[in-house]
């Protein structure tokens, strides 16, 4: 039976956004954000509803409170500024607010001519009533108003000008009758993550092919020797596949080749050889010490490392003797490896995670990620995760973030959307995507608005990567340097995190190694390889500038104000991003034009959406092209742009707007 101060309440509330399935998964926020909060609250019968907003940080144990705002038709608005990392909640709390009712009730029988006596007794009872549950000053305030207004020797306007005392009803709102209220229950939860979890620039290398000199193995010296010419293009991630020891049992040779040769390195994702596993450095690599000082180094040039993280073995790992529980036995006796039929990895064994000693598995493996950040890494690419236990990921993620907030995990999980949108949902802070595929003006129109905007905005956030070591795609197979150009321009300005493969993609890497396959041929992944990166045709310089631009550009930083724009030519794709900025007209605009056509001249007229850009209808406007420097003066929605892939695919606009100064001349902003 419901008890008596359940029967006391009478408002409800519902629908509370954001959420993430209905609130069993976290929404993700960045350290600073204003998080908007709508709700649904009514109650029964014409009185007025109020709402309120409840938020905290886990840790602490008192709400803090924020008014809500009544838009229609029941829905309130309120917000609430994330300023630490880590876990926050939220929910709202509702009630019957029975001073604002009755304003409104004294306003209409007073406009009617009605004898209003009776009203000020029972506003003046409400107000007592209130402040029971106020503190000292607003107690106080309700009290003298209630005093105020059944004082007969005031004027009967000046009573009920004392009625409809606006500020009456925000004190009364800030003391609601507790056993009045409506709370929703479980509270919401927010994760916030620091500003690289939102924007950032990655840049993968293999560590062994840094020495310089044909044949021979890099080690993490040359690697932090190669941090300036990182950090110079503008990168701020360096991002590592795994440097640990690689078994020597079924080690792959060059493309793949099923049984190497003695002087091949293997695949670094075949961890473990010699008693050395994933709390280890490769020997060939160096040590430990060696680690930590490139960590130094890249922290002093701006530039954080990310690890691999590969949970699987090779058959020479340690915990393949140790742990044979952790491993699938096939019928034979023998460790069942990894297969992606028709793919073999027989230098691979994964882990069996439905093993009774499940718990112990789990266990290790959080240790791993434990060991790591205790060396000093706080990022994370995490290897196929989409193989691994979707429980286990919420939990090992959970618990890390708990201990290490500033933690981020990159997602590479190729699989299908539900399955990356779960991994998503359930902590991963940053997902690789399908981005790689997505080629003409409709696919990534499509595409794009679906990841940034909700519901798949507040737990996914996107990284788009134009090239992997596993992925060269026939578009920059075919399409020559535009191609590399067109992918890199999309990817750093339609995404706020993105990466490339280098230096395969500024020296444009693009031989398969058979027709109608998608894996490089000569792949590091099996190979030393030598890097001449003075090339005169590399896309350094490129790369470089436009790494500049998304630094200088707050409109770039972010996905949640991406617009697109019409072109007649499905050759040309045009889209706005718009961002407050530090400047005097306190917000930016940037319009990129890509022709996505590498072999051909396009031209077009784009058809801007002037209130999204916040520019007015035939006002000249000047638009300065940030890739080649030149500015040109527009007017209007329509304006037509001519692209030449084989000389520039792309312009990237900054708005500049005209702006009219006291001495009544024109300049531009």
């Amino acid at each position: 039976m419901m008890g008596h101060r359940a029967g006391r309440v009478r408002a409800v509330v519902e629908g509370i956004t954001p959420a993430v399935d209905a609130g069993r998964f976290p929404v993700k926020r960045i350290l600073g954000d204003l998080v908007t909060v709508h709700a649904r609250a009514f109650a029964d019968g014409h009185d007025v509803v109020s709402a309120r907003l409840l938020h905290r940080h886990e840790r602490d144990r008192e709400w803090h409170t924020e008014p809500m705002s009544p838009l229609a038709n029941d829905v309130f608005r309120g917000q609430f500024r994330v300023e630490t990392l880590g876990r926050h909640v939220f929910t709202v709390c509702a009630w019957v607010d029975h001073v604002t009712t009755w304003q409104r009730a004294v306003a209409r029988k007073h406009a009617a001519g009605r004898h209003l006596e009776v009203d000020f007794l029972h506003g003046a009872a409400l107000g007592r009533r209130l402040a029971q549950h106020a503190d000292a000053a607003d107690a106080k305030t309700l009290i003298d108003w209630a005093d105020a207004i059944v004082e007969r020797s005031r004027t009967p306007a000046e009573r009920y000008a004392l009625s409809q005392n606006e500020a009456l009803a925000e004190v009364a709102r800030r003391c609601p009758d507790p056993g009045l209220l409506a709370t929703a229950e479980p509270p919401l939860v927010v994760v916030v993550d620091a500003e690289r979890a939102r924007f950032s620039s990655w840049y993968e290398l293999f560590p062994r092919s840094t020495s310089g000199e044909h044949g021979r193995h890099g080690t993490l010296a040359d690697c932090a020797a190669r941090l300036s010419y990182v950090a110079d293009m503008g990168f701020d991630v360096l991002y590592l596949p795994p440097i640990h020891a690689i078994g020597r049992s079924e080690r792959k040779g060059a493309n793949n080749l099923p049984r190497g040769r003695d002087e091949d390195p293997g695949s670094p994702w075949a961890i473990g050889d010699d008693g050395l596993g994933h709390k280890s450095v490769h020997p060939a690599l160096g040590t430990l010490e060696d680690f930590s000082r490139l960590v130094t180094r890249a922290t002093d040039v701006g530039v954080a490392i990310a690890l691999d993280l590969a949970f699987q073995c090779s058959p020479d790992h340690p915990y393949v003797r140790e742990h044979p529980e952790w491993f699938l036995m096939r019928p034979d006796g023998t460790i069942q490896y990894a297969e992606n039929p028709p793919k073999q990895y027989q230098d691979i064994y994964p882990f069996h995670f439905e093993t009774d000693a499940w718990a112990a598995l789990w266990d290790e493996l959080k240790s791993i990620v434990e060991f790591w950040i205790d060396q000093g890494v706080h990022i994370f690419r995490v290897d196929n995760p989409h193989t691994k236990p979707f429980a286990f990921w919420e939990w090992l993620i959970a618990d890390v973030k708990h201990r290490q907030p500033d933690v981020i995990f990159l997602s590479e999980a190729f699989a299908r959307p539900n399955v990356m949108y779960r991994l998503a949902k359930l902590g991963f802070t940053q997902s690789y995507t399908y981005f790689t595929w997505r080629n003409t003006k409709h696919e990534l129109t499509e595409y794009l608005r679906e990841l940034t905007t909700p519901p798949v905005d507040d737990f996914l956030r996107a990284s788009f990567w134009p090239n992997t070591p596993d992925i060269l795609s026939e578009y920059l197979q075919m399409g020559g340097r535009p191609a590399f150009v067109i992918r890199l321009v999309l990817a750093a300005t339609t995404s706020s995190s993105y990466g490339i493969y280098g230096p395969a993609f500024e020296l444009m890497e693009r031989t398969p190694r058979e027709p109608g396959s998608e894996e490089y041929r000569d792949s590091e992944k099996y190979q030393l390889r030598h890097w001449d990166l003075e090339r005169g045709d590399s896309l350094r310089d490129l790369i470089t500038r436009i790494n500049r631009i998304r630094q200088e550009s707050p409109a770039l930083q972010r996905n949640d104000e991406l617009t697109f724009h019409s072109v007649a030519n499905d050759a040309l794709i045009a889209y706005s991003k718009s961002a407050p900025a530090l400047r005097e007209d306190g917000h930016e605009v940037v319009i990129t034009v890509v022709n996505l056509d590498p072999h051909h001249h396009q031209s077009g007229w784009v058809e801007l959406d002037l209130d999204v850009l916040g520019i007015e209808p035939n006002t000249p406007f000047q638009v300065h092209d940030l890739l080649s420097g030149a500015r040109h003066l527009w007017n209007g929605a329509r304006n037509f742009v001519a692209l030449d892939p084989q000389h520039s695919p792309a312009h990237i606009f900054r708005v500049r707007r005209r702006v009219r100064t006291e001495r009544d001349f024109d300049y531009f902003m």
